[in-house]
């Protein structure tokens, strides 16, 4: 009935755009002469912003709405410090070039329409366009410095795509000093000629004060800290140990011995592994926090992890998914203390195949907390002391390993693409300085669990498909067509090939180009190149397949504690064990997993996002110390601009073309080389060259290197 309704307002709301005699008119007016009540105010401002969104009308610099047309587009705007902007359209491959007169008051990350500009007035070769209205502002809320000046101040925003000062009345300003980070809410947008205005509603600190730069950051991606008080009160009512009732009706293997394999420093454990020898197979158990036995659905707890959807690890903190009270303890398989799982046990044979598996709530209690240090020392480096401290368990060890190689080889014959690219140890001192940066490789240890993890994540997803059920899985499409067309072009300069046929291309291709190029110059760019060519994995209630695994069944099942979709996900097996779904609760579970899925999307790339600020801020601040100096890098990557340059411990910088001092350098896209127009002197990838560092910007995050002297 409500959905009737609402149809008649909208189609009352278009005849009205429609009549012949409409004249461009403010919303007030508009409102009033349809005799808009109060109480249906939401339902007209919903209308108004979906006939935006058809391009039907839009509204212009001064708030009168105005017909639409054929040639508006709607995008996401995003600007540029020196005043212009692009707008990106799904679907688009080219965005839209807005030039500074024609961005009509849109900033950075704002949902606009846009018209194209005819041709005759476009200046470039690529699309060109003008903001005819602003749909939906992106941000109402800036990070940023404040500085005082007489009688007001401005704030200078951290991001440098939102383009303009925001003006801050003295009123507003909270007391705020010159050099405080702030965060403003925008109270007037401004029209392009005036700058915005705001009114600071929160002082972070000082900018030299030690976290500061990080919660900077965390604020500007929009991640919620603190948790609510109703979170927190019910947290307080959860037990600190399991009760002896919640034991019942659960398998209980505590007597298996089992083993968590984490980093040093995890303190949310929520995987933990049995195994033992089956024939000439294995017998693996994969027991997982049971989370959803303490966060239940639609309780203070669960509203708030779906908000937040996953956990956020930074260099120097972690911000939970779930206060530290479930993460840290009650849902964490700490050594020693009885812990309730969710299990999946599975019969592999000798070539890594599934034979049989089962799915139970049990109760486990961990014999050892293992580091991946620790137990590479066992199984690789072959370390006398560690094999003693731990010889009860030396065998298993050595018997995951051997599973795990299996597991893996199986992945590698299907097609497994696996891009192992050194991720960066970051370590800080007490003030939150950078005081060391390194590469942090994978071993045989962190393979292991990854291995367990896969196959874990797999079966779950192939039961759960065969039964029908509602599921949440973790799909990745394959790349398009035009990408990878993109890329074999560019490795055919490096005399690579792959084959597909021209609108599918088998993962086993891209895993072959990859075993090909390793340890070679160029190793490190055609990988990259290749990861950017595939599409982004996502949450989705459709089993599209996983195209990197070279999988048809994949979900997320190992992390409740730090995923929000494994925990929604836990919550469906849970009911199909004991009772199985009802008509009602199948109902509601198609109703509420699109969402939940688009959303942990939405929210595991804004802590990505994060995860790779913080980083590249805490490279800059760390290579400030070494401006002047010189060191040893390998060519990564070039463009028109300059030529990047990787050193050892993963910091990247960028030597700028017009900085090669002794000729005039030119890129050579096709050949993907920089060389002198008259010395001919060249740099190619994987080149080994000597740079002295210019300047580290902490505003920018760039990091500026010139060739040494001897280099020239």
């Amino acid at each position: 009935m409500e959905d009737i309704i609402y149809n008649e307002r909208k189609k009352r709301v278009e005849e009205f755009f429609n009549d012949k005699n409409y004249r461009p008119m403010k919303y007030k007016e508009i409102a009033h002469i349809l005799q808009v009540p109060k109480e249906d105010r939401a339902d007209f401002k919903k209308i108004l912003a979906e006939l935006q969104e058809e391009c039907k009308i839009y509204v212009d610099n001064k708030g009168k709405y105005k017909l639409g047309g054929e040639n508006l587009i709607v995008g996401t705007f995003v600007g540029n410090q020196k005043g212009f902007g692009f707008v990106v359209v799904e679907g688009e491959d080219e965005d839209i070039f807005i030039g500074a007169d024609n961005v009509g008051g849109a900033v950075n990350k704002d949902i606009v329409s846009v018209r194209l500009l005819p041709l005759h007035e476009q200046t470039g070769r690529r699309k060109e366009g003008k903001v005819v209205s602003i749909i939906e502002r992106g941000n109402d809320e800036i990070i940023g410095e404040y500085s005082k000046c007489k009688n007001f101040g401005f704030v200078i925003a951290d991001d440098k795509k939102f383009g303009t000062d925001i003006h801050i009345q003295q009123k507003y300003s909270m007391g705020a000093v010159t050099g405080h980070k702030v965060v403003v809410k925008i109270i007037e947008y401004g029209d392009g000629n005036i700058n915005p205005e705001g009114k600071v509603v929160e002082i972070l600190g000082h900018k030299n004060d030690p976290g500061v730069d990080i919660m900077s950051v965390v604020k500007a991606n929009g991640i919620p800290c603190e948790f609510p008080d109703d979170v927190m009160k019910q947290v307080e009512k959860i037990p600190d140990h399991v009760l002896e009732e919640e034991k019942q009706g659960r398998k209980d293997i505590r007597n298996l011995p089992t083993v968590t394999i984490d980093g040093e420093d995890a303190k949310d454990l929520d995987d933990a592994i049995t195994l033992s020898r089956e024939g000439d197979g294995y017998f693996l158990g994969v027991h997982i926090a049971d989370v959803t036995h303490y966060v239940t659905e639609k309780s203070p707890l669960d509203k708030e992890a779906l908000k937040r959807g996953t956990s956020v690890y930074l260099v120097d903190r972690v911000i939970p998914q779930l206060p530290h009270a479930l993460s840290n303890g009650i849902c964490s398989l700490n050594q020693g203390v009885d812990r309730l799982a969710l299990s999946c046990f599975m019969h592999i044979d000798k070539n890594g195949n599934v034979t049989d598996h089962e799915i139970v709530e049990t109760l486990i209690n961990v014999d050892r907390r293992m580091s991946y240090t620790d137990v590479n020392k066992i199984v690789e480096l072959k370390d006398v002391d560690k094999r003693e401290e731990y010889k009860d368990f030396v065998e298993m060890f050595e018997t995951m390993q051997e599973a795990a190689e299996v597991l893996r080889n199986k992945r590698s014959k299907r097609g497994s693409i696996d891009f192992d690219f050194p991720e960066t140890k970051i370590t800080l001192d007490e003030k939150g300085r950078p005081i060391e940066i390194k590469p942090y490789e994978r071993n045989k240890a962190t393979r292991i669990i990854e291995d367990f993890m896969l196959i874990a994540n797999e079966t779950v997803a192939e039961d759960f498909f065969w039964r029908e059920s509602p599921f949440v899985y973790r799909t990745h499409e394959n790349p398009d067509e035009e990408k990878i067309t993109k890329l074999g072009i560019f490795i055919n300069n490096f005399g690579y090939s792959i084959k597909g046929s021209n609108d599918e291309i088998h993962p086993k291709e891209l895993q072959k180009l990859l075993k090909k190029i390793e340890n070679t110059p160029e190793e490190a760019l055609i990988s990259r190149l290749t990861l950017r060519s595939m599409k982004q994995a996502k949450y989705s209630i459709k089993n599209e397949g996983h195209f990197g695994l070279a999988t048809k069944y994949y979900c997320h099942f190992t992390s409740p504690i730090r995923r929000y979709p494994d925990l929604q996900i836990h919550r469906i097996i849970k009911e199909s064990l004991k009772s199985g779904l009802s008509p009602k609760r199948l109902k509601h579970y198609n109703k509420i997993l699109p969402e939940v899925a688009n959303h942990s999307s939405i929210t595991e790339r804004r802590a990505d996002e994060a995860e790779r600020e913080v980083e590249k801020l805490k490279k800059v601040q760390y290579m400030k110390q070494f401006i002047g100096e010189t060191f040893e890098g390998v060519v990564s990557g070039m463009n028109t601009w300059g030529v990047y340059v990787e050193l050892p411990n993963t910091v990247e910088g960028m030597v700028r073309l017009a900085d090669i001092e002794g000729d005039y350098y030119i890129y050579d896209e096709e050949k993907y080389r920089v060389y002198g127009e008259h010395t001919k002197k060249t740099y190619e990838l994987g080149q080994k060259v000597k740079i002295k560092v210019v300047d580290a910007s902490t505003t920018l995050r760039t990091i500026d290197f010139k060739f040494a002297n001897d280099e020239q």
